[in-house]
């Protein structure tokens, strides 16, 4: 199936500029293409992620991506889905954040292995020399205010007020596309929705430039809207961050395994990289065995391993499992803190603690002592996994994890967390 079409049929294409013209390009030759994300935080987070799952695609397809990492743009800031001017950040920020989205970019598109065929490069290289008058002398000429003006990513800003340098950006990137049009052979550009008025600007200039007969393309990709209409990638605890320090693989697990029954198929086709028939079959097990979860289960599979790999989709299935059936006690200190972040959370000294009185005095998981012994009789309090029946039982360093936790369990679902302290 040609890359052009398998986009289609996942719903991955919103806008291109000659549809009959990259199909049959694509389908008669590899070519270059790019993406660019600004360097404004240290991590990308999902939201970042999807043109970049499209541009895996086209590697995957024997196309050579290139990815721009925006040192230039970042340090000015793009005006898209903004109705105030961006903070603008420190040359030591902005270079700290290139170097970390280089990394995860690399760790992505599998960047050093021989067949990768992937270019990273950084906007600052070719934008940092160019002077003002340079600038205008050879770009800002070419550029019509009124044309710039009726731009969307421009016109939304116009009431509120707009900065010279952020009005410019879309002249800056357009240097962007005409450079590595040049200088990367590359004829196709990529962006979320909300970049359409950038990648045209960079395509009209490409022409004025090298000629009508220049052969560059656009393609954008539309807004990801979950079923209820709300933007994806959204949480109420905030973004789902590609850097594990930020957002752990089991957290980034739990967020891909927890999609709506009726958004998830969409994104198996969206950010998987499961053919037609696999997907096929997940869908339908929804129908037959909805029970058994098996088409989140491969997303969350899927997405984890290509964003973290094997080995942390390892130990977020195996944190999973444990909290599912309450076996917690081969976590490590490491995951228990991890996964029980978001938990009622009290202190206790380390020591001996009577039972009774370490949940209902000193921690105060239980309302009073009488309801402490009702839960311990009932076998509903287990003790960093280990159910206890005991109205007499001590607990002790034995039941620590790493005499750093202890995690407490109250009837199915309630955890508690108590950190102990000198």
């Amino acid at each position: 199936m040609n890359i052009i079409d398998e986009l289609q049929w996942r719903g991955a294409i919103n806008q291109q500029t000659d549809e009959d013209g990259l199909k049959e390009l694509t389908e008669k030759q590899s070519i270059a293409l790019y993406c660019g994300v600004d360097p404004t935080g240290d991590s990308m987070h999902i939201g970042h992620l999807i043109p970049f799952i499209i541009l895996k695609r086209f590697q995957m397809a024997g196309h050579k991506p290139v990815v721009l990492i925006g040192g230039g743009t970042g340090s000015i800031g793009d005006p898209s889905g903004r109705n105030s001017e961006r903070q603008l950040q420190t040359k030591e920020t902005v270079q700290h954040n290139v170097d970390k989205l280089s990394a995860q970019m690399r760790k992505l598109f599998k960047a050093g292995e021989a067949e990768s065929g992937i270019r990273l490069t950084n906007n600052a290289d070719w934008l940092s020399p160019l002077s003002f008058l340079d600038f205008l002398r050879d770009y800002g000429k070419e550029f019509n205010i009124n044309t710039m003006l009726s731009k969307d990513v421009v016109a939304s800003r116009l009431e509120q007020g707009i900065s010279f340098a952020e009005f410019s950006y879309q002249i800056i990137q357009s240097i962007d596309f005409l450079h590595l049009y040049r200088h990367e052979d590359v004829q196709l550009q990529i962006g979320g929705s909300d970049q359409w008025g950038n990648i045209t600007a960079g395509l009209d200039l490409i022409r004025k430039k090298e000629g009508h007969e220049a052969e560059a393309y656009g393609l954008t990709i539309p807004l990801l809207l979950k079923s209820d209409g709300t933007k994806f990638g959204k949480t109420a605890g905030g973004a789902i961050w590609l850097d594990p320090e930020k957002t752990s693989p089991y957290e980034f697990y739990q967020f891909w395994i927890n999609q709506q029954d009726a958004d998830v198929v969409k994104y198996l086709k969206y950010f998987t990289f499961l053919d037609q028939t696999e997907i096929a079959k997940l869908e339908q097990s929804l129908t037959d065995e909805p029970w058994k979860r098996q088409a989140h289960k491969a997303l969350a599979e899927e997405m984890t391993r290509f964003v973290h790999g094997q080995a942390a989709l390892d130990e977020a299935i195996q944190i999973t499992e444990a909290l599912f059936s309450g076996e917690i006690a081969d976590l490590t200190a490491e995951q228990i803190e991890e996964t029980f972040g978001d938990v009622p959370t009290s202190e206790a000294t380390r020591g001996e603690h009577d039972i009774v009185e370490f949940l209902a005095d000193i921690t105060g998981i239980c309302s009073s002592r009488r309801e402490a012994r009702e839960f311990i009789e009932q076998g509903a309090i287990t003790i960093s996994g280990e159910k206890v029946t005991d109205l007499d039982y001590t607990i002790s360093s034995t039941d620590t994890f790493d005499d750093r936790f202890i995690i407490v369990r109250r009837g199915k679902k309630k955890y508690y967390r108590v950190n102990l302290t000198d």
